[in-house]
């Protein structure tokens, strides 16, 4: 019988490519197709964290394993991480397996810190998708699968817990093929499940896999598929390789002439698929019983692209506006993105995706998003919050850059002589606010410095000052994400403020459409400024932005005078007239306009503008409008009606309602001012049982 004695060994599928042969050593530099930058993304409490110690450990990069429920997850390194057991920010490592350099980022589960997720994703060439096989695709789950393919990344998924009572391997695939349009592609299939579950059963080459617990799942054995089970690994390895010979020409060939699909074919099809966005290839396994993480590892190097497989990376010339490419190779021109902020010790640390060229300590980069030099300090590579020092890297790394003082997460940096401005991470707009002000002089001496170190590192997190209340107002992207920003003014700047209770950003908009005109004329300072602008102001469909078009002649108001018209409307838009909250929805039309000769003034315009727009939001139906939230919540069946009617009155809507055995799924819009508190009120209802998650749907009417 033959078994797996060494973490650091592949448990199969080692012939599957070819590369030149000689495994490298993890200390030299590995060549970029033996590169594989992953990300691990899954719904909260999918388990994710857990599967991330089990990879350090097999693979050699921890000792021991650390456990999210006893606050020692190497990962989650955070104090409030390790109080909360849940994950915060995302956590960068770099282990190898089978010769492979493989860079793994960690990403929270919880909907209040997506924009880790989302600026991991932008830089990442593939990523492992968590899901629970109890409870199936979650609401973040489908949020990060989605954020996955707005940026084109392949996917694997791993299909976690199959230990748990009301695990369902084949249900949690079902969901994924209903809520997903990408095809999940089981290569695994669970042997038992819930208290029986015993191991996998490997559909490519035959062999049933049963980790050893003394070894805590370092070693494994490589299995006859018992008779009572061959018929179902029969009919399962033919729907594999049916669902392969629909997107695979090679393997439609041999399978439509009845030839035998051989196990490298199989591999080396399912590669190819992956990379496309055809397939999803599906595995099992309970990361906490240890069961089914090795083979997660191999399909990272098997399945997932290396830099040299994605297509090059696209920007502008900020020089010449043209569009460039950069291929993922060192003897090109350096191109990076700056992706994560990180303040440690003091110090400002960048996280930076190298697409192209390479970068050497103490050499000058060019900021191409914010036209500045900037010099290199230290190049580190992380583990965790633990740091080592490098002199260079190269395309297809993630490392930490140190000695960059004005680049901020999205900005491109590259060789000054060879420009290029890469497409910038979105920045999702906060839903949330909460005043706060120092206790002490002391502190109020320390908060604005504090505050502006930690919106360097999230740029979902905003700043202002109501000058009315004399009150500082931080706003988010929920109460958790607050929380945590309170927490950490306390203790790593140790600032210390009262906090009022959590308050809704809304938003104002129009219901009806209004002509205004705008006229300044007045001497300021010893000359005479004239601005003369018509205006037609048009409610935009829901969800539409704001518009601004300009109809204007320039006959009527000469070319250079257009921008300035069109920044004075942007400037009233920040503040609307019934509560003074941003102005969204709406088309602005600039349909004409006078000049004076002599007089007209870039001010003169802006100012009419400005006076136009808000006088014309007066008179066209200014309405209120209020964040509107998705809520999912998963609850014993008995309590499902004390659920409905206490979402029914919060004003409720409610969207679906999804029996899973023993549990049920419930999916409604809430408008966010309902939901404060609601994570005590949600228990209270269920005796401590449900669970819920929220994220930003939309703004509607209040």
């Amino acid at each position: 019988m033959p078994s797996g004695r060494n973490p650091c060994l592949s448990i199969g599928f080692e012939n599957i490519l070819t590369f030149q042969s000689g495994p490298e050593s993890v200390a030299s530099k590995v060549k970029l197709s033996r590169i594989r930058n992953t990300g691990i993304v899954a719904h909260i409490d999918a388990g994710k964290t857990t599967v991330m110690e089990r990879i350090l450990y097999y693979t050699g990069r921890s000792y021991k394993m650390g456990e999210v429920h006893d606050g020692e997850a190497v990962m989650d390194w955070m104090p409030q991480e390790q109080e909360r057991g849940i994950t915060i920010t995302s956590a960068v490592t770099t282990c190898d397996w089978r010769g492979y350099e493989i860079h793994l980022i960690d990403t929270p589960g919880h909907v209040d810190f997506t924009i880790e997720v989302e600026r991991s994703l932008r830089v990442l060439d593939g990523a492992v998708v968590v899901f629970s096989a109890v409870e199936g695709v979650e609401p973040q789950s489908e949020t990060v699968w989605h954020q996955a393919d707005k940026y084109g990344v392949p996917k694997t998924a791993f299909i976690n817990k199959m230990d748990r009572v009301g695990a369902d391997f084949f249900h949690a695939v079902g969901m994924m093929k209903e809520r997903f349009v990408s095809v999940p592609l089981p290569v695994q299939i669970p042997y038992g499940e819930g208290e029986n579950f015993g191991g996998v059963v490997d559909l490519i080459r035959g062999k049933l896999i049963v980790w050893q617990a003394e070894t805590l799942g370092a070693a494994f054995d490589l299995l006859d598929i018992p008779d009572d089970f061959m018929q179902a690994f029969e009919t399962h390895r033919e729907k594999m390789i049916e669902t392969l010979a629909e997107v695979d020409d090679e393997v439609a060939e041999r399978y439509l002439t009845g030839a035998e699909v051989k196990e490298d074919e199989l591999l080396k099809a399912i590669r190819r698929s992956t990379i496309s966005l055809k397939l999803v290839p599906v595995l099992c396994g309970s990361a906490l019983r240890n069961k089914g993480i090795q083979p997660v590892l191999d399909a990272v190097v098997n399945f997932l692209p290396s830099p040299q497989d994605i297509p090059a990376v696209e920007g502008f010339n900020p020089r010449t506006k043209k569009s460039e490419t950069r291929q993922s190779r060192e003897d090109t021109p350096f191109c990076g993105l700056a992706f994560k902020v990180s303040m440690m010790e003091g110090r400002k640390n960048t996280y930076v995706r190298i697409y192209s060229g390479r970068l050497k300590t103490g050499e000058e980069v060019y900021n191409a998003t914010r036209g500045k030099k900037e010099k290199i300090a230290r190049l580190l590579k992380m583990h965790a919050n633990k740091r080592e020092r490098i002199d260079i890297a190269g395309a297809g790394d993630i490392i930490t850059v140190v000695g960059l003082k004005d680049t901020m997460t999205g900005d491109t940096i590259c060789d000054e002589t060879h420009p290029i401005v890469l497409e910038p991470i979105e920045v999702y707009n906060p839903v949330i606010s909460q005043a706060i002000e120092a206790k002490t002089p002391a502190d109020q001496e320390k908060l604005q410095p504090a505050l502006e170190k930690l919106m360097e590192e999230d740029p979902t997190l905003r700043l202002k000052y109501e000058d009315e209340t004399a009150q500082t107002v931080i706003s988010g992207m929920g109460e958790l994400h607050l929380e945590i920003v309170i927490d950490r003014l306390t203790r790593e700047f140790n600032t210390r403020v009262n906090v009022g209770k959590p308050r809704v950003v809304y938003r104002e908009t129009i219901e009806k459409s209004a002509g205004v005109e705008g006229r300044f004329e007045k001497e300021l300072g010893e000359r005479k400024h004239f601005g003369h602008v018509k205006l037609l102001l048009e409610p935009n469909r829901r969800g539409g932005g704001t518009e601004i078009i300009d109809e204007l002649k320039i006959e009527d108001v000469p070319v250079e005078f257009h921008t300035a018209i069109e920044e004075g409307i942007s400037e009233a838009l920040l503040s609307g007239v019934i509560a003074g909250y941003p102005v969204m929805d709406i088309r602005v039309r600039i349909i004409g306009g006078s000049f004076k000769e002599g007089e007209a003034s870039p001010v003169g315009y802006r100012i009419a503008a400005s006076t136009a727009v808000k006088e014309g939001c007066a008179k066209a139906g200014p309405v209120l409008l209020e964040p509107i939230m998705k809520v999912d919540i998963i609850t014993p069946s008995e309590f499902m009606g004390e659920v409905i009617g206490d979402i029914n009155a919060r004003k409720g809507e409610i969207q679906s309602i999804e029996p899973k055995g023993p549990i049920s799924e419930l999916r409604a819009r809430v408008p966010l001012r309902a939901l404060f508190g609601y994570s005590t009120d949600v228990r209270s209802l269920t005796q401590g049982r449900a669970t819920f998650t929220m994220q930003f749907s939309e703004y509607d009417r209040t």
